[in-house]
C-alpha cells in the first residue's frame, strides 16, 4: 500500500500548462515511487487531442484558429475532447499499485464511480468491450469497457499512457454542456457523441467543488495531509503547434 497526495486546483489553468503538470506526475511516480491525485480545470476552455490521434486529417485547423479555441496535445492516447464545463482528475501513480492497464482503468473509476453515487447519481461501469481506433470519432461518442456511465450514457472520459515503472491516468468529468465543439470542428460526419452531464443527470447544478469534495472523500483513507512535489516539463512540449498539430 502507498499514501495518496492530493493536488486540487481550483483556478482554471490553459491547457498546455494542464498537460505539462499532468505529465510532471507521471514523471515523479516514475522516479519516487509517489503516487498523486491531481482535480483541476480548464481556464480558457480547451480542446484536446490523444496523443496519437490523426488531427490534421479529422479536425479543421483553421476553423478551430477562426474560433479562437485553446487547443492541446495530451500526453495520453483516446481520442478529442471539450474541456469546458467540468472537472478533471489526472492520477499518476507505480504500476505495481494497480496492474494491468484493464485493472487500472476499472480501479480508479470504480472510486470515480462511488463519488459520483454519492452525488445522487446511478454511475455504473461500463461492459468490457474493445476500446475504438484513434480515428473512430470523439472520445464521448461511446464507452468502452470499464468507463463510468450515468443512464447508460458517458459521463467520464478518460485516457492513459505508461512510462518505466508508472502510469498517467487523466479524464474529464462532465459536469454541464456537451461535447458540441468537437463536432463543429470535425471534418467527419460521423462525429457524434452520446455524452451526459452530471447536471442533465441529476436536473439540477453541480459544481466543480461538490464532485472535488466527493472525490477526496473517496479517496480520504489514502490520502496525505503532506504537499505534494509539481515537476514541470518545459512548457514548450505542450504549446509548440509542432507537437499539437504533429499528425
Amino acid at each position: 500500500m502507498i499514501a495518496w497526495q492530493l493536488l486540487r486546483d481550483d483556478v482554471g489553468r490553459p491547457g498546455a500548462d494542464n498537460m505539462a503538470i499532468d505529465a510532471g506526475l507521471l514523471d515523479e511516480a516514475d522516479r519516487t515511487g509517489t503516487a498523486c491525485l491531481r482535480l483541476y480545470r480548464w481556464d480558457p476552455p480547451c480542446l484536446s487531442f490523444g496523443r496519437n490521434e490523426p488531427a490534421r486529417a479529422r479536425y479543421d485547423r483553421s476553423r478551430i484558429e477562426a474560433l479562437g479555441l485553446d487547443v492541446v496535445r495530451r500526453p495520453t492516447g483516446g481520442r478529442a475532447v471539450w474541456h469546458e464545463h467540468e472537472l478533471t482528475y489526472a492520477v499518476g501513480a507505480p504500476i505495481a499499485r494497480f496492474g494491468s492497464l484493464r485493472d487500472s482503468y476499472r480501479a480508479i473509476h470504480a472510486r470515480l464511480a462511488d463519488a459520483l453515487r454519492r452525488l445522487g447519481a446511478d454511475a455504473t461501469l461500463a461492459a468490457d468491450a474493445p476500446a475504438p481506433g484513434v480515428s473512430a470519432g470523439a472520445c464521448f461518442a461511446a464507452p468502452v469497457g470499464g468507463e463510468v456511465l450515468v443512464g447508460g450514457r458517458k459521463v467520464i472520459g478518460s485516457a492513459q499512457v505508461r512510462r518505466g515503472s508508472a502510469f498517467l491516468q487523466h479524464g474529464s468529468i462532465l459536469l454541464d454542456g456537451s461535447q458540441e465543439v468537437v463536432r463543429r470542428v470535425s471534418r467527419e460526419q460521423s462525429a457524434g457523441s452520446r455524452e451526459t452531464s452530471l447536471a442533465a443527470a441529476l436536473g439540477r447544478p453541480v459544481s466543480f467543488g461538490d464532485v472535488a469534495t466527493a472525490i477526496i472523500e473517496c479517496w480520504s483513507a489514502d490520502l496525505t495531509p503532506s504537499a505534494p512535489v509539481r515537476p514541470r516539463p518545459p512548457l514548450s512540449a505542450f504549446s509548440d503547434p509542432a507537437w499539437t498539430w504533429r499528425r
